[in-house]
């Protein structure tokens, strides 16, 4: 299963803003950092975990080391089109990721049991691991946003800000539609800066003057919550 593979590792900081605070930021930004070239995005995450939701389970549970695996498409996808298959790892603070394109067909069979993810390597080994080591991975939760994504010219500063983020727990594939329930109150937006080293003053103080404060906060977590009480009240 060939395809592009990237690695990172950097920082994660995550923020919970209201409507006021990201028109606020987004000025704020003019000068400092650059829009890229895709504007707004439609973003789909489906999360992979085992029937008893062991992997989003553990992860509330803010242990030092957290993994969790997903799909990832930019718009619907369809069976011939790219998506991103992510194993994503959290030990400390740093956050690395492994990342391979692929198609849904092929990810199917993948997490059906057969076939690599991609050709070979160290990254098709992991993943695979991966999936051994849970055992039976099914689709669980979907993740829904409308992303812009910044950049630091000349930097590896990048930020984000996720607009109507929304889940759902039927209709589990990346081809269906882009609807979902609110995550959020509407008008807030997740704010996320990633980065390799420390973040700059000038960003610092911009945060520091708009109330703008680190905030541990996972979409597929709180998917989870709020499911939870759902299924408590019915």
């Amino acid at each position: 299963m060939a395809g592009p593979i990237v690695v990172m590792m950097r920082y994660e900081l995550k923020y919970l803003l209201n409507a006021a605070q990201t028109e606020y930021l987004v000025r704020q930004l003019e000068g400092h950092m650059c829009l890229d070239q895709y504007g707004r995005t439609s973003i789909a995450s489906l999360y992979y975990d085992t029937p008893d939701y062991r992997l989003i389970r553990t992860s509330l549970e803010k242990p030092l080391f957290k993994e969790k695996i997903r799909l990832r498409s930019y718009g619907l996808a369809t069976d011939s089109s790219p998506v991103f298959l992510e194993l994503k790892r959290k030990a400390y603070g740093v956050v690395y990721k492994r990342r391979v394109q692929s198609t849904i067909p092929l990810v199917d069979k993948f997490f059906a049991g057969s076939g690599d993810i991609c050709a070979g390597g160290q990254i098709n080994r992991e993943i695979t691991w991966f999936r051994d080591f849970y055992g039976s991975l099914v689709p669980s939760c979907l993740i829904i946003y409308d992303r812009e994504a910044y950049y630091e010219p000349g930097g590896d500063l990048r930020l984000t800000i996720d607009y109507n983020p929304r889940y759902r727990v039927s209709d589990l594939n990346l081809s269906t539609s882009m609807d979902g329930t609110l995550l959020r109150p509407e008008g807030d937006t997740i704010l996320e800066i990633k980065v390799q080293q420390a973040v700059p003053m000038w960003l610092s103080r911009i945060l520091d003057q708009g109330h703008i404060y680190k905030n541990s906060f996972s979409k597929y977590g709180e998917a989870f919550r709020q499911q939870i009480v759902r299924s408590a009240v019915h």
